[in-house]
């Protein structure tokens, strides 16, 4: 299939590039870049619009096996791509967990039968997410795992979770760590909780020499121990969540389940340090955490509601709006953010639109103006809490492997 897409702004942070050009796209792969002039051939007129590397994802939970009427792999894919996102890292809480080679395997084929978006899964640390005995990393890992976490807990056993690091050090890989001290949690100590845990896995990043990323970032104390140890050089990434940078607690009145994530939504102290790290780099990537779940789930009180919203079709708007129309990022610093950066910490050759990559390609309409509105949404879930908000930026089509696989 051969597209070319005309008269776009190019932006392209990997190869510095940012100007208007034309994008030819050829047997799934960039072809050529710059005026291009050619017949027979489907045009895609981008004037007005910018064309972008595409968006990568590094948390998501697509729920499947085991929850699919929170959201599967195929619905999951298709909020992705409306989202504007090609590549996306699934976290290992499913139900059977994914712990072994066979349920990497099963997401792996599951994906390229869709054939929408790439799916790379995350292996949990240990059995069944039990934080007791570690799973077989070495195994997923040859099945094409491409980092591993206990994301939703925490390993409670420092010893046993620098023996998971050591492993990860050793075959390459990415160690997610999600940050919470359970005993603190419980006692309504939740920012501490997260600082605590931050501040360990740190030091046993340091110790082990494993490539660590920080998800969800959402406190202040958390953003100053991460710059600090960027600052010595430890070999550490961050992610925060376009809900925990635009919204605090100030923004809900405590009953709204859709306002119920974890890390929770914290003070606008925290919020304004995460949104700093952002825009200094000490936050490296937008992350969604895209957490869907039943609407009868969420409609429960909210003491016993699942924790979690869904993000994956509002986090170009969300950001475009909060960080880019603001003036705090320049278009391509949030294409670095949703894109380049994403690929660099996992060392996948995606994120960039040089000659000869992947046709893996966002465009967005920069001045598109609109309410988000739930009801549109290709995901499963309608948990958000940015329903009715008004946003700009909308993504109109997503190009995966040469293939348009969304159009607005």
């Amino acid at each position: 299939m051969k597209i070319l897409i005309k008269n776009g702004r190019l932006i392209d942070p990997a190869n510095n590039i940012d100007k208007t050009a034309d994008v030819l796209v050829e047997n799934g792969k960039i072809a050529a870049i710059g005026a291009v002039n050619v017949s027979d051939i489907q045009i895609i007129d981008a004037s007005g619009m910018w064309i972008m590397p595409g968006f990568i994802d590094l948390h998501v939970h697509f729920r499947e096996p085991g929850q699919t009427h929170k959201e599967d792999l195929e619905s999951g894919s298709k909020s992705a791509v409306k989202g504007g996102f090609t590549t996306v890292c699934t976290m290992p809480n499913t139900s059977p967990t994914a712990d072994n080679a066979d349920e990497i395997d099963f997401q792996i084929k599951r994906a390229a039968e869709i054939g929408l978006v790439d799916i790379l899964p995350v292996g949990a640390i240990t059995s069944g997410l039990k934080g007791q005995n570690l799973a077989n990393i070495e195994e997923m890992v040859a099945s094409g795992a491409v980092g591993i976490t206990e994301d939703g807990f925490t390993v409670k056993n420092a010893a046993l979770q620098m023996q998971a690091m050591q492993t990860a050090a050793n075959l390459g890989i990415v160690v997610f760590s999600h940050c919470e001290d359970e005993d603190l949690a419980k006692a309504n100590e939740t920012a501490a909780a997260e600082d605590v845990i931050t501040a360990r896995d740190i030091i046993l990043a340091e110790k082990t020499g494993v490539k660590l990323h920080l998800c969800h970032v959402s406190t202040a104390n958390s953003v100053r121990l991460i710059k600090e140890a960027k600052a010595r050089g430890a070999n550490i990434t961050a992610e925060a969540a376009p809900h925990h940078f635009c919204l605090c607690d100030e923004d809900f009145d405590g009953a709204d389940t859709n306002f119920k994530m974890n890390p929770p939504l914290r003070n606008h102290a925290d919020k304004q340090a995460v949104l700093a790290g952002i825009v200094d780099g000490t936050i490296d990537i937008i992350a969604t955490d895209h957490a869907p779940h039943h609407a009868d789930e969420k409609a429960q009180d909210y003491a016993i509601a699942p924790n979690g919203i869904v993000g994956l079709e509002t986090a170009l708007a969300i950001s475009f709006t909060h960080l880019v129309s603001t003036g705090l990022l320049t278009p391509s610093q949030l294409a670095e953010k949703m894109s380049h950066k994403p690929a660099a910490i996992l060392g996948i050759n995606k994120g960039n639109l040089a000659v000869g990559c992947s046709a893996d390609i966002t465009v967005i309409n920069p001045s598109a103006a609109y309410k988000i509105n739930p009801d549109e949404f290709a995901s499963k879930g309608r948990n958000t809490p940015f329903g009715g908000h008004d946003v700009q930026g909308r993504v109109v089509y997503t190009i995966f492997g040469g293939k348009i696989t969304y159009k607005y």
